[in-house]
């Protein structure tokens, strides 16, 4: 049985860090990411990686500001966040994927979500 559970959310100032975190279980995803949905707002896309061999892709908003990073041997997929600002407040998902090809910043190319942490960045 395939489960995505995602730990690490909270509540941190501006310009503070936060880790989330994505504990996999079942096989080995083709492809993982993180999503973010904020309050009336389309949920959007953050950061994706290729189980192998490591390929990262951000969105323009958060790269140079977030690591999406896995570790393989724990099944384990992460996303540094640091210099948190007000606008990245939302709820974060993390997704998987054992297809072969897809459209990293599309949700519609992942099948498997997490049950979603929030993250609250205070001004």
């Amino acid at each position: 049985q395939v489960q995505l559970v995602e730990s690490g959310g909270g509540l941190v100032q501006a310009g503070g860090s936060l880790r989330l975190s994505c504990a996999a279980s079942g096989r080995t995803f083709n492809y993982m990411g993180w999503f973010r949905q904020a309050p009336g707002k389309e949920r959007e896309f953050v950061a994706a990686i290729t189980w192998i061999p490591g390929t990262t892709y951000y969105a323009d908003s958060v790269k140079d500001r977030f690591t999406i990073s896995r570790d393989n041997a724990k099944n384990t997929l992460y996303l540094q966040m640091n210099n948190l600002k007000p606008e990245d407040t939302a709820v974060y998902y993390c997704a998987a994927t054992f297809r072969a090809v897809i459209i990293v910043r599309s949700h519609h190319g992942y099948d498997y979500w997490g049950q979603r942490t929030q993250v609250t960045v205070s001004s």
